[in-house]
Order: C-alpha cells, then structure tokens, then sequence
C-alpha cells in the first residue's frame, strides 16, 4: 500500500474533501485524501433529524473535554466526525458563513488576503443554492446543496413572528454580508437528505486521480530537512503503512486533531514535546493553544400543541419522509435562528438565539418525553479560550482537551448568555409564541433570580461543535501558519480546516472552514 502522491491531504472531512478534489483536479496531480474512519455508507448520516445517533457510534471520535470549572466541573462532550465526510456527515448542516466583521478581522490580524471582500467569491464557489435564492447572495453552480428545512415546523413560523413582534429585525439572508436578524436557516441537504463534502466534492465529479483511503489512522508527519516529505499511518488491521509527498502534505484534521498530529510530528511548544519524549522539529508554542469554541444555553418550555420534533418518530413521519423525503425526519432540528449584538454599541452580532421546535437536552441522546420548544442562546464571540494538549506521545491516546468555557476573568462571556436568555424570556412571551409556549422545562429556574440564572447556565450550557483556532493563522510568535496556510518553519506542509480561524467566526463553521478550503487549493495551486 505504500505510495507516492503530488499531494497528500490527512483527514476526509468539511475541508479536506474540498481541497483533495480541487488539486485532484489538476490532471498533473496526483492526490490521496486520508482518513481515519470508515466509508459513509450508514444510513443514519443521510436522516438529517438523525444527527445525534452518530454520537459516540464508530463515525464519531467521542472526545471529552477536561472536568470545566466555568461549567460546575462537568465533562463536555465533544463530538468529531470519524467517518468519510468528517463532522460534515454527523452535523445539524447548518450553512452560515459569518459576518463581514470576521473576516476582515483575520485580514487585520495577520491574514493578508482573508477579508470579506477577498473569501465571499469562495463561499459561492462552494454553493449550490437551491430556492431562496432572489437576494443573489449565494452561488448556484457549486458542488453543496444549500437549500432551506423542508420539515418546518409551524411554531418556526411563530418565532420567527415572535422576532418581529418584539421589533429584532428581519435578516434578508443570515448569508448576506451583514447576518443580523431573524431568519430560517439555510441547510446542507439535497432534496431533503444530508448533503455532506463527501457527496459534494468526491462524489458530484469524477477524479481519476484521486485517491480516497479510509480505516486510515496517521501517526505521524515525516519530516527530513524541515520539509515535510509524507506520512506515516496505520491501516485498520494493524499494518503499518508510508505514504511520500512530491509536493506537499496538507493537514485537514481538524481544530482538535491537527495540532495533535502535528506535535506527534515534533512541531509545537518544546517544552510540552520535551515532557513526552518527542524530539522537536520546529518550535512552534502556538500549537494547540487558541482553543474558541461555541457555547449555547438553553431555555425549554413545554408546548401544549402537537407541532414539534418529538412527532419525528411517529409513523406518519416516518412515511412522509420514506415517500417524499419530507416532514419532521427532514429537519435539522435548529430551523431558525435571530443573530444580534448583546449591546446596542456593537456593530456586528455576538449572541445567536437559535429555535429548536424540541427539548435539546444531553446532545439530543435521549428520546423527547414531550413536546417542548427550545430557543438556544449561542455565544457567538466568546472571550474565554482554552488548548490542546498531548496526554502521551501515542497517536491512540486522546488529547488532552480544555476549552476554558466561561473562564474570562472579566465574566463578561457569562453576562451575555445572562442577557440572551432575557430576550429568549421575552420570545416565549410574546403574542406570537403564547399559543405554542407551556411550563417551564426546568423548575428550578427562576429567571428572575441572578443565582438561579447562574447556576443554569454553569450547570447546563453545553457546546454547538464549533472548536476552531488551535492552528492559529499569522505572523507573530504565537502564530502556527502563515497568511497561505504554510506552517513555520517546515516547507511542504500546510494546515487547512478550522484549527486556521484566527478568531471564531459569528456563525456555525462549516461553511467558513469549506471556504478555507477552497481558496487554500488556490493558494497551493498558485493561481
């Protein structure tokens, strides 16, 4: 099985489906895109509804953060996709691509060529938009179905209602360069299935020259020179298995396993190597650190009429969806969402209230006892970060994982979520949503007590799956990859997915870490 390639692209997932069938494209090229986990033929990854079942099953590495001190010391779940496909075959499919004010901020700090104006022509490239499309803002010729839940539920209707009612205002497109507002969510699917990278970009065109290797675990960069020159791996039966790069390798695994793999590889903080007996090739300390992700606390009331998610297991459901690819079983549970500042100041949004028409509680892992609503309060700018660490120098031991939620010294990541949940309060309060809106999901909480808020949000916040930022991009000290994705200090080596994102972006990531991805096959390619 050994082998050399032009390219070597390590992790099949939202960003290196895209950049291993974009080289592959290159007649001259020769590419193997390298995975993990298996092939995604589940039948689960194509029930949109069905997300949460591909938790902790074989598709999912299941990592666990350390014990959160902002969080009443509970473990957090961390969910990262382990299949063809990566988190885009076990995610909700939101397709939200940020606010201008993000990328502008990566072109101020560091990321010549990263600005709004500069990536926007590479989300369309990505899209395919399907209806919803007379604002122009989405591309249409693109390998992702972007298209809108077809199983709407008829209390979205009603929060979205709710939204104006309370004079938020009405978002043309969560797309659009500025995203505040209200608004449906737009999705990955395609005639109401998952539409992953995997279906878009290994599957839409043929690539003669590309070669996709799955049960494929990387264990380490080979690197002679500084330059990296391949991989070596181990395949699903124990083999030992050497891949060599004529070009480059590129790094797509991922905020998590990507600095991972490369402080197996001898590139990251010295110290930190030094402690687990790895010879250090490049010191880089940026490795790792930088740890953003997304928190959501959520607001749960009963509902006393029948028009919610927890129908989606019914018969009825099930037929509409077997028959027609439509109904709840369509849906990706979060339909529609109001991004807006938490101060009248601010000029881009920082809080997501996203609208579940379900009780989202443990992950959605346990079947909905009733029907009940959720308005999800999202910490889109979180001020709190954390790392990524080597438990041992073994590529089969799980990184160390801490995301420091709601660890600010200053408490303002707390505050916000405080604030949101006073708007969602108010949501729920409206004439819009009365109909629809019962007794509070959680007793305990008292929303017009400062303790019991807290002691809400600390004990039953939880993560949207965004970590993004362990690979910084930049040209200071603490920065790992420079503004064309290249790594310092080794030539031949890039690192391309969401571990780049020098700040979080004020949306869900997986079309920003597409982007990344499609204008990283440029960078490569030169052109």
């Amino acid at each position: 099985m050994d082998a050399t390639y032009d390219y070597l692209v390590v992790g099949a997932g939202s960003a290196g489906c895209a950049v291993a069938a974009r080289l592959a494209a290159d007649p001259q090229a020769r590419v193997a895109l390298v995975e993990a986990g298996g092939p995604d033929q589940d039948p689960a990854i194509r029930i949109p509804i069905a997300f949460p079942t591909l938790f902790g099953s074989e598709h999912d590495w299941d990592y666990r953060t350390t014990p959160q001190p902002g969080l009443a010391g509970r473990v957090i779940r961390c969910p990262r996709g382990r299949v063809l496909g990566g988190s885009s075959s076990i995610n909700a499919s939101v397709w939200t691509r940020g606010h201008r004010a993000d990328f502008d901020g990566w072109a101020a700090s560091g990321g010549s060529g990263w600005s709004y104006d500069d990536v926007e022509p590479y989300f369309r490239r990505a899209e395919h938009r399907t209806g919803g499309n007379g604002s122009g803002v989405y591309g249409t010729g693109g390998p992702l179905y972007v298209e809108d839940v077809r199983g709407e539920s008829e209390a979205t209707e009603a929060f979205l209602a709710a939204c104006a009612e309370l004079g938020l205002p009405s978002a043309k497109d969560v797309n659009a360069a500025d995203n505040t507002g209200a608004a449906r969510i737009p999705t990955t699917q395609r005639r109401g299935e998952r539409w992953s990278s995997a279906d878009g970009y290994l599957r839409s065109t043929s690539h003669p020259d590309l070669d996709v290797l799955t049960h494929l675990h990387v264990q380490r960069i080979t690197i002679a020179d500084r330059r990296a020159t391949g991989i070596e791996a181990l395949a699903q039966d124990g083999r030992p298995v050497t891949l060599t790069a004529r070009r480059e390798v590129i790094v797509s695994s991922g905020a998590i396993n990507s600095p991972q793999l490369l402080m197996l590889s001898g590139i990251g903080p010295a110290d930190h190597l030094a402690e687990h007996g790895i010879e250090c090739v490049s010191p880089l300390p940026g490795v790792g650190s930088g740890l953003q992700d997304h928190l959501f606390t959520p607001l749960i009331v009963h509902c006393p009429q029948p028009v919610t998610l927890a129908s989606a297991g019914d018969q009825a459901a099930v037929e509409a969806y077997k028959l027609h690819r439509r109904g709840p079983m369509t849906s990706n549970v979060a339909e529609a969402a109001c991004f807006l500042p938490s101060d009248a100041g601010q000029s881009a949004p920082d809080l997501e209230l996203s609208f579940l028409p379900v009780a989202f509680v443990n992950h959605g892992l346990e079947p909905p006892s009733d029907h009940a609503l959720t308005i999800a309060v999202v910490l889109l700018q979180p001020h709190s970060t954390g790392y990524v660490r080597l438990r041992s120098a073994s590529p089969a031991d799980a990184p160390e994982l801490d995301p420091g939620y709601l660890s600010d010294p200053a408490g303002d990541d707390i505050r916000r979520l405080t604030h949101g949940l006073g708007i969602a309060r108010s949501m729920f309060g409206t004439a819009a949503l009365a109909p629809y809106t019962g007794e509070p999901w959680y007793p305990d909480l008292d929303l017009d007590d400062s303790d019991s808020v807290e002691h809400h949000i600390r004990r039953r916040t939880d993560t949207v799956y965004h970590p993004v930022g362990t690979c910084r991009m930049g040209a200071d000290d603490g920065a790992v990859v420079d503004a064309e994705l290249r790594v310092h200090g080794v030539s031949g080596l890039r690192v391309v997915d969401a571990s780049v994102m020098p700040r979080i972006t004020r949306g869900h990531t997986h079309a920003p870490t597409v982007m990344i991805a499609e204008r990283a096959a440029d960078l490569v390619r030169g052109t």
